[in-house]
């Protein structure tokens, strides 16, 4: 890794206080040493770590100490105080902070302060009640960013498989209408170029996967491989980017297919994300590409009903710490001038 990144901690917000983020983060520093954790430094409500960690804590207003600290103790910018924090029931107090917190992480990565952001989980409904309009983290981190929300692509990464959700939170049936060429397109090109500059793959192979069984059966079941999947697909190749596809998904996670692209592209949620976690339940990652900055998460939610019994596992976040400072090495490297 790069000197100058080494230099840089990455900025990891803890989510909901009321959730299990200010668990798994104190968790990921405990295990720094076993994993070869760069140093980061955790943004939020200090108390939310004291509720459910006994173990060294150091403050800091200026992310720069955070790696001059970080050896000896967990370092904290603690934002603001978010009331009474129970691990388990979350306030509109808690939100707030978990907001906040995400703003000044998006800011210091912006600024390149910090090498990257990993983001943890907050509740969606909790934001809500506060007057939050997104429909997510991505939403906003994109927004903040400057870029439009078509063009911040959530992919989940893990070691044996990389896939990229055409649509996301949709419902199924509205799919087939979502689905459009210029979306498949668009969405294409920011992975080809994410897998070069963020992953350092030279020659990247993208899958996309078919719609429908047995990718439509030239048109037995379904017409969307003929009518939108292909002609984007051969779209993507007049680009110059390598892809093959409508593909029958059916047989594309098989471990001998699979592993011939380095990432597939799939219609719709479930399609994408069903197989990988059966694969990277524990260490899948969610990132965004197309961004400034490189963001990062764990591929899990708030958990309330496990906040503060200590069984939340703290290998996402750290599986999502490492590929921030992965990604962020590599984007150094294919930015740095020729020798």
């Amino acid at each position: 890794m790069p000197d100058s990144a080494q230099r840089r901690p990455i900025a990891v917000t803890l989510g909901d206080p009321a959730g299990v983020g200010p668990e798994v983060t104190a968790r990921s520093w405990a295990a720094r040493r076993d994993h070869a954790l760069p140093p980061f430094v955790a943004i939020g409500d200090a108390a939310s770590i004291a509720a459910v960690w006994d173990g060294p804590v150091a403050r800091v207003d200026d992310i720069a100490q955070a790696a001059r600290l970080f050896d000896d103790a967990l370092p904290v910018w603690h934002l603001e105080d978010s009331g009474p924090v129970v691990p388990g029931s979350p306030t509109k107090a808690g939100a707030t902070c978990a907001l906040h917190a995400l703003e000044t992480g998006i800011g210091l990565a912006r600024t390149q302060a910090a090498a990257a952001l990993v983001t943890g989980p907050v509740s969606k409904l909790q934001l809500y009640g506060i007057g939050y309009t997104h429909p997510g983290q991505t939403e906003f981190i994109a927004e903040r960013c400057g870029v439009t929300a078509t063009n911040a692509v959530m992919m989940l990464a893990g070691p044996a498989l990389r896939v990229v959700p055409l649509t996301v939170h949709v419902p199924l049936a509205e799919v087939p209408e979502r689905l459009t060429g210029e979306l498949i397109v668009a969405k294409g090109r920011i992975v080809a170029r994410a897998l070069k500059r963020d992953f350092g793959v030279d020659k990247p192979l993208i899958a996309v996967a078919g719609l429908n069984p047995h990718a439509g059966e030239s048109g037995q079941i379904g017409d969307e491989e003929g009518r939108i999947i292909r002609p984007a697909v051969e779209q993507l190749l007049a680009d110059g980017i390598a892809v093959e596809g409508p593909l029958a998904a059916d047989a594309l996670f098989a471990p001998t297919v699979r592993t011939r692209y380095d990432a597939l592209l799939c219609p719709y949620h479930d399609q994408a994300l069903a197989p990988f976690k059966a694969l990277h339940f524990h260490d899948g990652v969610n990132l965004t590409l197309g961004l400034p900055i490189v963001r990062t998460s764990a591929d899990h939610g708030t958990a309330f009903n496990i906040a503060g019994t200590g069984a939340a596992d703290p290998g996402p976040t750290i599986a999502a710490i490492r590929m921030a400072a992965a990604l962020a090495a590599s984007r150094e490297r294919s930015c740095a001038p020729a020798a």
